[in-house]
């Protein structure tokens, strides 16, 4: 099978952003030759409380979920945009508490693997 560009960014929550501590909560990849968008999200709030103990769990967790929604192309605001454009849109600087990191680019011959092997190195607990 041929190999094919993706790009994928990092899900971060940053409960403090004038502090810049964070934990990697999700990853979002997305490959245009494969029509494929997909995000994998998951809060560890034991980390999140030990940067901060007043952190609100349930709203953050809902505002990853709205990742992984507006990925399917299920959120209200992005519906009917492209996957592209939704990716755009998804990786977007902000400044809030849940946020993504740059996008970074790479090759796979398969889009879900990738979304799974990166979610394992660099969301997943050691």
């Amino acid at each position: 099978m041929t190999r094919v560009v993706y790009e994928y960014a990092v899900i971060r929550v940053v409960p403090r952003v004038e502090r810049g501590e964070l934990i990697n909560a999700g990853v979002i990849v997305y490959c245009q030759p494969r029509d494929y968008l997909c995000a994998k999200v998951e809060l560890d709030g034991v980390r999140l409380h030990a940067l901060d103990p007043h952190a609100d769990l349930t709203a953050v967790r809902h505002a990853l979920t709205a990742y992984e929604l507006a990925c399917a192309g299920r959120d209200g605001a992005v519906a009917g945009q492209s996957p592209g454009s939704r990716f755009r849109w998804l990786t977007a600087p902000r400044s809030t508490i849940v946020q993504t990191g740059p996008v970074h680019a790479g090759l796979t011959t398969d889009p879900a693997a990738e979304l799974k092997r990166l979610f394992s190195v660099l969301v997943s607990p050691v």
